[in-house]
């Protein structure tokens, strides 16, 4: 029995860590018992700063925002969609979207567990916006040397003149949210909110509450379309909605109004609605995961942004201006590209786009010292294997001293070929999960699960 009781325990320990949702459980005095992967990638913790520690010992809450799972150990009741906003150890917050639920034995309880969503990196997006200068808040601002660009910006500031819905269209990383808030700031609703928020992978109760806000027990909670009245709101990957929600945004864009969740009376909000894609708009309705009544309310101006790799003449330009950046945030100064270098930018792909670059550089920058020119050699280890004309190709996984067990080799083999097949279609989920002969779900859950998706955001 003890035997079985321990596979039981390491199976439920595996299925924990595997989980791409954030577990955090405590006991009845606050303590915490159970700390998953998810949770810890949210917080920025590690497992030994949280487990057996008092949570309060370890976090810090607002006092009008007390911590759900001390509140459901304390009331004995569920707390359903709820956000939170709190502190780490380090000072930094965390904003989530909790399901917390007290658990109990023979009518005591003996603990609470909450289940999170990680909304925080969206709410930076938020933050991001204030803390930018106006010039990086104008289209005047982006950094554009190419025909197509520049053609993608005189649209956007002629869309910027209108209160019609827009919809952005492009590969990941090639900078629709910097577009969509320069609209916002050089149109008539500057001086109001502009926030984000991306529509993939959340579950629809919790999509809803994010977009269309809650009632329960006599709080109300404001959705994201009552925050920004008067204002702008940017939905990233629109067409990773489910159909509900995109009948119910079809309803607030012909009405102005919603319902919250468990409200029962119309709510008007006055936003205006930027929405972006990163594949095909017309192939979402066709094979049935946009709405056609949806694309033609979001599509009155449609701007296509191009990858990187068709507009090449923009390499350069933008990484001089992310080493200028790059610069002032290190206190360097860095003098630019080496020659073998800007080649090799010229000639590689940017699968991830803009935020590629800029990530490379980032990264190249945080290693380097005063007064230097990037050299091959300074680029990250990773990157350069990339770039290296002789880099090993598909028998790579066959060139390694060691034999692994074969579950581990074979699970390196999918994320290659999954990264691979990305690569080739542009990021684009629906034509790789269709390639490789998998489900939409499917596939984002193999990229959430080998974390493929950190890779190009």
């Amino acid at each position: 029995m003890n035997r079985e009781m321990e596979t039981l325990l390491s199976m439920y320990e595996q299925i924990l860590e595997m989980i791409d949702l954030g577990v955090h459980a405590v006991d009845q005095q606050g303590k915490t018992v159970i700390y998953n992967r998810k949770m810890r990638d949210i917080e920025g913790m590690d497992v030994e700063d949280v487990l057996d520690k008092n949570i309060l010992d370890v976090f810090r809450f607002h006092p009008e925002q007390p911590s759900t799972l001390l509140e459901a150990l304390r009331t004995g009741e569920s707390i359903l969609n709820k956000q939170q906003t709190y502190f780490n150890n380090k000072g930094q917050a965390v904003t989530t979207i909790n399901q917390t639920h007290p658990l109990w034995k023979d009518g005591c309880i003996i603990g609470a567990v909450e289940i999170a969503k990680d909304v925080t990196k969206f709410r930076k997006l938020i933050a991001e916006q204030h803390q930018r200068g106006e010039l990086s808040r104008s289209l005047a601002g982006i950094i554009v040397q190419s025909e197509a660009m520049q053609a993608a910006i005189r649209l956007a500031r002629h869309a910027a003149r209108s209160e019609a819905p827009i919809l952005l269209m492009g590969e990941k990383g090639t900078g629709k949210d910097l577009l969509a808030s320069c609209i916002h700031y050089e149109s008539e609703r500057r001086l109001k909110p502009f926030l984000a928020q991306t529509c993939l992978s959340l579950p629809d109760d919790w999509m809803e509450t994010m977009l269309f806000g809650s009632e329960e027990n006599g709080e109300i909670q404001p959705g994201l379309f009552e925050q920004a009245d008067g204002g702008t709101v940017l939905l990233d990957d629109v067409d990773s909605l489910s159909l509900p929600l995109q009948q119910k945004l079809v309803h607030f864009l012909q009405e102005k109004q919603f319902t919250r969740v468990h409200g029962h009376k119309p709510v008007r909000a006055d936003v205006r609605l930027i929405t972006s894609t990163s594949g095909d708009p017309i192939d979402a309705v066709q094979t049935g995961e946009l709405l056609k009544s949806l694309y033609y309310q979001l599509a009155v101006h449609c701007i296509v942004l191009p990858p990187l790799r068709e507009r090449r003449e923009d390499i350069l330009p933008l990484a001089d201006h992310f080493i200028r950046q790059g610069n002032e945030r290190y206190g360097l100064n860095v003098e630019g590209l080496a020659d073998d270098v800007q080649e090799a930018f010229l000639a590689y792909d940017w699968p991830g786009n803009v935020r590629e670059l800029e990530t490379v550089i980032d990264e190249t920058l945080e290693m380097m010292d005063e007064g230097e020119t990037i050299t091959f050699d300074h680029l990250p280890a990773s990157f350069r294997m990339k770039l290296a004309p002789d880099a090993p190709k598909t028998d790579f996984l066959f060139n390694t001293e060691d034999i692994l067990p074969l579950e581990k080799y074979m699970e390196e083999v999918e994320i290659y070929y999954i990264r691979k097949a990305l690569q080739h279609h542009g990021f684009n989920i629906t034509k790789t999960a269709k390639a490789l002969g998998l489900s939409r779900q499917n596939l984002q859950y193999r990229i959430r699960k080998y974390r493929i998706d950190k890779e190009w955001g």
